[in-house]
């Protein structure tokens, strides 16, 4: 196995891209620090002084691909043309889609279906910083568009949408377009009630 990072990518992005592909190859229990740090070629204390200990790299791991998603919701608000309901549908869209392309969350979501995983937690039971991060980034996606909403109206809403999306992450019950579409009709019907 060889990591996935470029040759100058820092310490941090190199164990972290490690770190990831270890555990789709190998599962969470198997990836250990020592592993971490020969496949990179650094001492295990380097691995240490970056992370502190493994449940703190799998927090920054999971963080890491949570990036990758919320640059998806980032470019769906973006390009929009203008419209709220299609910023949230194609942000949803774009999140459900690449969640089925993930190999990092394929490995993870597997706990939930009986496979071993220490991981799961961190986007459900332990999510909160996961929680906290895509909310901030979907609630400043929507404030683009100068809704009527008070902040209580934009917090609940936000909320809603991120959690009924990563609930369908880890257990689809459609198709991610029947699922984005479904969601953003929800919201667009919740967003024409509070004008």
């Amino acid at each position: 196995m060889t990591t996935e990072a470029a040759p100058g990518a820092d310490l941090r992005t190199r164990l972290l891209r490690t770190a990831a592909a270890m555990t789709v190859a190998d599962g969470w229990s198997k990836m250990t620090m020592s592993r971490l740090a020969d496949e990179v070629g650094v001492s295990r204390q380097s691995v240490y002084n970056t992370f502190g200990n493994k449940p703190a790299l799998a927090q920054a791991m999971v963080m890491s691909e949570l990036s990758v998603f919320l640059g998806k919701v980032s470019d769906a608000f973006e390009g929009s043309g203008g419209d709220v309901a299609t910023a949230i549908h194609d942000a949803c869209l774009a999140v459900l889609q690449l969640s089925r392309e993930s190999p990092l969350l394929r490995t993870v979501i597997a706990g939930s279906h009986g496979a071993n995983s220490d991981l799961l937690p961190l986007l459900t039971s332990d999510g909160g910083q996961l929680l906290e991060t895509a909310k901030r980034v979907v609630a400043d996606g929507i404030d683009r568009f100068g809704l009527s909403l008070d902040r209580v109206q934009l917090e609940v809403g936000v909320d809603v949408i991120v959690r009924t999306v990563l609930s369908h992450v880890i257990q689809p019950s459609g198709s991610p377009e029947a699922t984005a579409a479904g969601i953003a009709w929800i919201a667009e019907a919740a967003l024409r009630a509070a004008e």
